[in-house]
């Protein structure tokens, strides 16, 4: 299999665009600096033109000298020609917030998609914020009950793009109170790994490890230890049991090792 060398960065949503702005300006950083070859990539929003923009705006005033706004209205458009000549310039690409279903149905199966993946390999940093952010796995949350306690049923999940495989992830974390929605898709697949990224955080995802990075926290759950739930029992909307699920919380400057599910203190 060929090595991947393109980092991911996992945005929790609401990131800093008017201070330090220390996401944004990392995934700078990492797609090559001042000599950056940025694409905003604005299929989630209902808005292209102006969040487009305004993205456009944060990354020049950040001293990138080359950034592109890509609106993908349709799947016609994410199989042409132009798309795929786009991302192969790219150095990087940043999914905007939004509906994370608009992102699926105008990428899967597509050569953008594809070409996003082949990019990968050469360096190519593809970065996420919000529903950018859920939509970067196999598997991704598009609804559930926030601000309430695990119960069956109430979070749906369907297909992601599929940059990364065995995890789930959930943003604007504690800000809308999602664990127990987190904690609800841990039940229905306990081998899966559960991120919940606070706002104006995110993970840096590079081969097998993540550094957390900004203002915030990131929540893991692994559900791997489980020894007990009753998901197979219930009937919709009954109270979930999950036990012995290990928790971390990870603030800036730490990491984690993902295929040993392990913490690694700065």
């Amino acid at each position: 299999m060929q090595e991947i060398n393109g980092k991911l960065v996992i945005i929790g949503g609401a990131e800093d665009k008017e201070g330090s702005c220390l996401i944004l300006r990392k995934f700078l950083d990492l797609a090559g600096g001042e000599e950056a070859r940025v694409i905003i990539l604005t299929a989630a929003t209902e808005a292209p033109d102006e969040v487009g923009a305004m993205y456009q705006k944060v990354f020049t005033k950040l001293g990138c000298k080359k950034v592109e706004v890509l609106d993908v209205p349709d799947r016609t458009a994410s199989n042409s020609e132009k798309v795929k000549q786009m991302i192969a310039y790219a150095t990087g690409v940043f999914f905007t917030g939004g509906d994370q279903l608009r992102i699926t149905s105008a990428l899967g199966g597509t050569a953008l998609l594809s070409a996003l993946e082949k990019a990968r390999h050469r360096g190519l940093v593809v970065a996420g914020t919000s529903a950018g952010a859920s939509v970067m796995s196999s598997t991704m949350i598009t609804e559930g009950d926030s601000d309430e306690s695990p119960k069956l049923n109430t979070v749906k999940m369907s297909p992601g793009i599929g940059l990364l495989s065995g995890i789930v992830i959930d943003q604007h974390f504690a800000q809308r109170g999602r664990i127990g929605r987190l904690l609800t898709a841990l039940a229905q697949n306990p081998a899966v790994l559960g991120l919940g990224i606070d706002e104006d955080t995110a993970v840096i995802i590079d081969e097998d490890e993540l550094l957390v990075w900004g203002s915030q926290t990131v929540t893991i759950l692994d559900g791997r230890g489980v020894t007990h739930t009753n998901a197979s029992l219930l009937e919709p909307n009954q109270y979930l049991a999950l036990t012995h699920v290990t928790t971390h919380i990870l603030p800036h400057g730490y990491r984690f090792n993902l295929s040993k599910r392990e913490p690694l203190l700065p």
